[in-house]
């Protein structure tokens, strides 16, 4: 008697024990769900603020671009240019701004409402001319490159362009082989520079930096250079519409593209000025100033 009452008092502390041990234990399955819900729910809640917080700052963004405004408002565009860059921007006997890509720009101007300022610039400080404000873009047969495409809003290209030597008619250098111990003429802070700089031959000239093209031809003239590096569209510019007695060399160290220069967040005004080309190249009219400076259309504009 005494050994069943010991028995069933053993049983029922056995039952208890195991109905608390269900009890503070759980299922690790459902733990495991549980948690990784809880984490995508805290994910999930993340990416959420993760994309307002996106979209707010490009709201922000795109609320503080008042550049197109600004022009309107001012009812002025301030063009920045090396005004010795014939034929896209340049000083004519008058003392005027004159080129291709005044004209263009003019037409622009034209039909957004706005008066075009023309405001020669150091090219070798035109950024930071863009970026202070001085200008509000840089229009001047701008070759696109890398730090360029880094540090301004760049247009979509305009036109193509390749970079070549013109030497005297009556040079004895015939090829770029036989400029191995010359002295290159080149326009200090351009592409042209920078291209120059970088080739296989650099090492085997003497470079001469100068302010522009101009002067860079002007001293090949007077004999203190041999041939001067710059862009086709100048030398072909010069040698067909001044007379000049120059040869360009067979091939070229590099092609290009040029494109107009804004300020990286001038999203505004950028897209307005190619807004209007795209209009000026399907009516006709950039073709038609193409013809006047160039004897055809040699644009690239869509």
């Amino acid at each position: 008697m005494k050994k069943n009452i010991f028995t069933s008092i053993l049983a029922g502390i056995a039952a208890v024990s195991m109905m608390g041990a269900f009890a503070g234990c759980s299922d690790p399955n459902k733990d495991s769900e549980s948690k990784k819900s809880e984490a995508e729910t805290t994910t999930a809640a993340q990416e959420a603020d993760t994309t307002a917080a996106a979209d707010t700052e490009s709201g922000d963004a795109a609320a503080e671009d008042q550049s197109l405004q600004k022009v309107l408002d001012d009812k002025k565009l301030v063009l920045g240019l090396d005004a010795s860059f014939p034929p896209m921007g340049f000083t004519d006997e008058s003392n005027e701004i004159v080129g291709f890509d005044i004209d263009v720009a003019q037409e622009v101007c034209d039909r957004m409402g706005v008066e075009l300022v023309k405001t020669p610039i150091n090219w070798d400080t035109k950024e930071e001319d863009l970026n202070v404000g001085k200008i509000d873009c840089i229009w001047n047969g701008m070759s696109i490159n890398p730090a360029r495409a880094e540090a301004m809003n760049l247009s979509e290209p305009y036109m193509k362009n390749e970079m070549i030597f013109v030497v005297p008619a009556d040079s004895d250098i015939k090829s770029m082989d036989d400029l191995t111990g010359k002295t290159i003429g080149v326009q200090t802070g351009s592409t042209a520079q920078e291209i120059l700089e970088a080739a296989d031959l650099y090492a085997d000239i003497t470079e001469s930096p100068l302010e522009d093209n101009v002067t860079a031809l002007n001293q090949m003239e007077l004999g203190f250079s041999d041939a001067v590096f710059l862009d086709s569209v100048v030398a072909n510019y010069l040698i067909t519409s001044h007379n000049k007695d120059y040869v360009i060399l067979d091939g070229n160290l590099e092609a290009e593209e040029y494109a107009i220069g804004f300020r990286k967040n001038d999203q505004a005004l950028r897209d307005e000025v190619q807004k209007q080309l795209s209009e000026m190249k399907a009516d006709g009219k950039l073709g038609e100033i193409s013809e006047k400076w160039f004897g055809s259309d040699i644009t690239t504009v869509k």
